[in-house]
């Protein structure tokens, strides 16, 4: 199945979490909101001023010029304070945020004026502050900013759907918003198959048992699930065996909305979980053209088989490090955030044209993912090896090639680039 129709199935097949829960703004980087953010006021409140300077009529200035005398400054005013109307022929001395006093039109910032010796009459004008000449006249509204110019009063600001960012929070504290509403965490139980599977830490290496290999692939697909906002339980490695597999995975269905499995997927005889999930629910979903990741599966456990309700789906990732990252990051995520309420989740992330500073003349069959990094010259190089089992290639790589089936490369050409830093956030 292609890359796009098998998302398209992927997609098509969720029904989002509805529960939601209130949290504070503070700590709701990275969640869905579950309902539209709806301002209740204006943003700015009040027109105020961009820059350390002087509030001043247009007009004032253009006849303080022609006639070379300085403009008395009657009014200082900071930020938090609110100044007097200004009166014709005066300016007022202000700072950055501070309200625009009533009357004025424009503001010449500081670095465009200068302090004036008082004129000879002086004394019969007020000027609380000083003088001051100022260089030109400004443009209507120059250095302002108008209220309501970022937000206007009843407007949604953050609509329903919206995994939240830094800057979101940022826009929600702007308008009062000290809590937020959004959908509850996603329960995702993680699961590593194989035998062959050591967690590091439980023997070094030169006590590895012959054939056995360090569990590596929770240690990136636990923390990528957590940055995705999920709760995750990680379960005891699950061991070759039917039975075992099915055990776990029943077990796992009863309070989880994802059972997450590396390894098992594909079609030897010690590959357990595609069977078992036929067993205990269906399967939907199994062999993608794509390198790397062929051996991906969606499938569901209906949990009628633990005296509960609903479906827990089921996402099976190959065993191969290599492609239970790439298999993650393109298929998994979008999942993952569609399920927990987000709306704008794309079907693959927009890629970028860029050079490819390497040959690939090996055409496959299968769309390839192919692990290259960007080097000082503009252009991209190619990991030298790009077998799945290698993940060294991930940790040196900044982003994947995107190469279409049947596809070579030559020095030179343009290439498709998908950067990591927008799949992995």
């Amino acid at each position: 199945m292609r890359v796009e129709d098998a998302l398209e199935r992927l997609l098509a097949a969720i029904d989002p979490v509805t529960e939601t829960e209130t949290v504070p703004t503070a700590g709701a980087a990275g969640r869905i909101l579950s309902e539209d953010v709806v301002s209740p006021l204006d943003v700015p409140g009040f027109d105020n001023s961009q820059m350390d300077g002087y509030a001043v009529r247009r007009e004032d200035v253009a006849r303080a010029l022609a006639s070379g005398r300085p403009l008395p400054v009657v009014q200082r005013i900071a930020a938090g304070q609110l100044g007097c109307a200004l009166a014709p022929g005066t300016v007022a001395r202000l700072f950055t945020g501070a309200p625009m006093p009533a009357g004025a039109d424009a503001v010449v910032m500081q670095e465009d004026a200068s302090p004036a010796d008082p004129p000879e009459d002086a004394d019969t004008v007020r000027a609380d502050y000083g003088w001051v000449r100022l260089g030109a006249v400004p443009a209507e509204g120059q250095w302002v900013r108008h209220r309501g110019e970022d937000v206007r009063a009843g407007a949604i600001v953050l609509p329903a759907g919206t995994r939240l960012s830094v800057a979101d929070l940022g826009l929600a504290a702007s308008i009062g918003s000290a809590t937020l509403r959004v959908r509850r965490r996603l329960r995702i139980a993680l699961a590593s198959t194989g035998d062959e599977l050591i967690q590091p830490g439980e023997r070094p290496a030169d006590r590895l048992p012959p054939g056995a290999i360090y569990n590596s692939n929770r240690y990136f697909l636990e923390p990528m699930l957590r940055r995705l906002g999920c709760e995750v339980t990680v379960l005891d490695r699950i061991p070759d065996d039917r039975a075992a597999t099915q055990a776990a995975l029943t077990e796992a269905a009863r309070d989880h909305d994802v059972i997450l499995t590396t390894g098992g997927v594909s079609v030897g005889e010690e590959d357990h979980v595609k069977p078992v999930v036929q067993a205990l629910g269906a399967l939907e979903l199994w062999q993608i053209a794509m390198k790397p990741g062929k051996p991906f599966a969606h499938g569901w456990i209906d949990r009628v088989h633990v005296a509960g309700h609903g479906r827990c789906h089921v996402l099976g990732l190959p065993g191969n490090p290599v492609s239970s990252f790439v298999t993650f990051v393109l298929l998994a995520r979008p999942f993952l955030l569609r399920l927990g309420g987000a709306t704008a989740t794309p079907t693959l992330p927009p890629a970028l044209p860029m050079v490819a500073h390497f040959d690939w003349p090996r055409a496959d069959k299968r769309r390839e993912f192919l692990r290259v990094r960007r080097n000082s010259a503009g252009g991209l190089d190619l990991f030298p090896n790009q077998n799945s089992s290698v993940l060294t290639s991930v940790a040196w790589a900044d982003g994947l090639v995107d190469n279409p089936a049947g596809g070579v490369i030559a020095h030179g050409d343009t290439v498709r680039y998908l950067p990591l830093t927008g799949l992995l956030d």
